[in-house]
């Protein structure tokens, strides 16, 4: 048995990883404020499993949750596209911040093992693609705020690497690409392209014309978030020390055809409308995104669920749960 503390381990990503370290017979701390995450999620899970309520801008509240871990994996963070035009500089103060403390908190108790969570946003536009873990990572423009949260992953791995050469056993980081799932959240692409697909499909019947960001050509490589759990944990007990995984699948779709099986699930036919110029590619976003997940594979890893069947259990977990959408601006996301 070891101890692992998780930050963040009430998100979307944390909480399936934390049922599944509990369920490997660990003991787990998780420590997180909820602004993004939920406590319910972990409310019936089984094991030795502590909850800290606290924040990652909180020194002594880290370093109190570190004490006595054996490996911390970092997954606090602001997360959300709208949260990196919107909100910049909470991106930036939660990353920074909380990379230093999270740290500075293990050099002081000896924590052997640190695992980072980055992101494929510190690519931003990829010159290659599929995309390898030693292509560079780029700001390209210091006045657009979407980078901030790319920046603040960029800080983190640097720090995560230089601190990791003299301070840690192991210190490994991943970078998700597009996961997704049930319960993700409601400010991301497959969500919000369900809800606008539920309320178009009431009351009409035929073909759905369907408005989306951009031109509908955009492509992107998605992992369900099963899949993504055991890639991270594969990353977890077996990467190597200083080494970068890529967690994702190489199966590069276009927003066209995410839309086509949305439209499958609620069982009538789309045509996807572009939206005015390329939405977010003119604001900073990718026209293509793919991983090379080599590493990842070489580690014993391979994918279970494929596309349509893991958006089908997202787009039904959504059209159940849609009075639960945020309300913007007198209606719904």
């Amino acid at each position: 048995m070891r101890s692992y503390l998780v930050t963040g381990g009430s998100g979307f990503i944390g909480a399936p990883l934390v049922r599944r370290l509990l369920a490997a017979g660990n003991r787990v701390r998780v420590f997180d404020n909820h602004s993004r995450g939920k406590a319910s999620r972990l409310a019936d899970a089984q094991g030795d499993l502590e909850h800290l309520e606290g924040d990652v801008r909180d020194a002594a509240a880290v370093e109190s949750a570190v004490q006595g871990m054996d490996a911390v994996v970092h997954l606090a963070f602001v997360n959300g596209t709208e949260f990196f035009y919107t909100r910049p500089e909470l991106v930036l103060e939660v990353g920074v911040k909380g990379i230093v403390n999270v740290l500075d908190a293990c050099r002081k108790h000896h924590t052997p093992e640190f695992i980072l969570a980055s992101s494929s946003e510190v690519y931003q536009t990829p010159p290659v693609v599929p995309t390898d873990e030693t292509v560079p990572l780029v700001v390209p423009d210091l006045w657009n705020p979407r980078y901030s949260y790319g920046a603040a992953k960029i800080i983190s791995e640097v720090m995560a690497v230089h601190y990791g050469r003299t301070g840690f056993k192991r210190v490994v980081i991943f970078r998700p690409h597009n996961v997704y799932g049930p319960d993700m959240g409601w400010e991301h692409v497959i969500p919000q392209l369900v809800l606008r697909m539920k309320r178009l499909c009431e009351g009409s019947s035929g073909v759905v014309r369907l408005p989306v960001q951009g031109t509908g050509r955009e492509t992107r490589a998605f992992i369900y978030i099963d899949d993504f759990t055991e890639g991270l944990l594969r990353v977890i007990e077996k990467g190597e020390h200083l080494g970068v995984y890529h967690i994702g699948t190489d199966e590069e779709v276009t927003i066209r055809r995410v839309a086509g099986l949305i439209g499958e699930y609620f069982k009538r036919s789309v045509d996807v409308v572009p939206g005015a110029g390329d939405g977010h590619t003119a604001r900073g976003g990718t026209p293509r995104r793919c991983p090379d997940i080599k590493r990842l594979s070489a580690l014993g890893w391979k994918s279970a669920v494929p596309l349509h069947k893991g958006v089908h259990l997202t787009a039904e977990w959504y059209d159940r749960h849609a009075e639960l959408a945020p309300v913007v601006e007198g209606e719904r996301v």
